[in-house]
């Protein structure tokens, strides 16, 4: 922080000269329309520069995060009112120096002259720190300040806000409604060549069973045994359908046990860390589930890894979900079952990364607001 606002001082500098030469050339009386215009433009593009310097300033050294938001136009205006702000800060961090040095003159006084008086210096060591402690919540103060000042000129809009919401929630329910559709689709082609397919034969194998119990009771009774494995099959596979499409056990046993289930039907060793301790809401419950699933369903089917690591922790009111294997890497994360994660995250404004080098390892990660 301390760096970051000397850095500051030290650009509000450059940006007190550019506006004095900026508020000069303005001056009809010193210059031509056409020479302000030839003073104005480079200036224009320094304001630009600065500006940018400025953004990667706060981002990395005061951690001051802005929106992708760029109006050239307010850089001019956000330089002209900064610069008294990146002065104060400099005042603050002399006045934290001045006060560390003199907090600490009672450790390092004897060396430079003779001490008469102790107990001054004690007293003035104490003062010294005083000094530093308000010079640092000075710097946090200054730090706000930059933060409001920053997205005041340098962030949307609140008209531009709401419509770059507008448009996000457009494209989440938009991504929503092709994940339900997908959804669908899929469950009907489980049904159509799966389930309905058993169906089938089993039919087949009683008519066949009826057709010759007459003449021949053993091969109807290797008929009946045949189609009550088919029954058995086809009730396991409804089973596993209608498990896809929204497991009873999360409404009777909570999230847990709905991932403790999923890791024990899984064919690959899954552990899980569940560091939960407050009921969820029902929808962020069903998101993280249907996440931890399907990615654990995609891992067991594409990325070749020998063990799955599932963590789902709260951290305040956010719930985070990470699903990590130990496979060949490189998913595609715009892939249709990733992008349908991302999507259903997206639901409920959480964010989804996933993190899959060459060579692995692979971690899909999301993050639910609960509150």
């Amino acid at each position: 922080m301390a760096f970051g606002l000397a850095l500051g001082a030290a650009t509000a500098v450059l940006e007190l000269l550019g506006s004095a030469v900026g508020g000069l050339a303005l001056l009809p009386v010193l210059a031509s329309p056409r020479g302000r215009v030839a003073v104005l433009r480079p200036l224009a593009a320094a304001a630009r520069g600065l500006t940018r310097l400025e953004r990667t300033r706060l981002d990395r050294l005061l951690g001051v995060r802005l929106p992708g938001f760029h109006d050239t136009a307010a850089a001019p205006r956000y330089l002209a009112a900064r610069w008294p702000l990146g002065l104060l800060g400099a005042v603050v961090l002399g006045c934290g120096a001045y006060g560390l040095g003199l907090g600490t003159f009672a450790f390092y006084g004897w060396l430079i002259t003779d001490i008469d008086h102790p107990w001054l210096v004690t007293l003035g060591s104490l003062g010294g720190f005083f000094l530093l402690f308000l010079s640092a919540q000075g710097a946090l103060g200054v730090v706000a300040l930059e933060d409001g000042l920053a997205r005041r000129f340098l962030g949307p809009s609140h008209a531009d806000a709401l419509e770059a919401r507008i448009a996000e929630l457009a494209t989440s329910r938009a991504e929503v409604m092709d994940v339900v559709h997908e959804e669908r689709r899929r469950i009907e082609r489980d049904l159509h060549d799966g389930v309905q397919q058993r169906l089938v034969a089993l039919g087949m194998l009683l008519g066949r069973a009826r057709r010759i119990r007459a003449r021949d009771p053993g091969g109807a009774d290797a008929l009946l045994l045949q189609a009550h494995e088919e029954s058995r099959r086809a009730l396991a596979e409804l089973r596993e359908v209608a498990w896809r499409v929204y497991p009873a056990v999360l409404d009777e046993g909570g999230l847990r046990a709905a991932l403790e289930t999923v890791a024990e039907r899984s064919t690959l060793p899954v552990s899980l860390g569940y560091a939960v301790r407050r009921p969820l809401p029902r929808a962020v419950e069903t998101v993280a589930y249907f996440l931890v699933s399907e990615a654990v369903t995609n891992v067991v089917k594409h990325a070749g890894a020998t063990r799955i690591d599932v963590q789902v922790t709260l951290e305040g009111d956010e719930l985070s979900v990470r699903v990590t294997d130990d496979g060949a890497g490189g998913a595609d994360a715009s892939g249709s079952g990733l992008s349908g994660l991302a999507s259903r995250a997206a639901a409920l404004d959480g964010r989804f990364a996933v993190e899959s080098p060459a060579g692995g390892p692979t971690v899909v990660r999301a993050v639910l607001p609960c509150a």
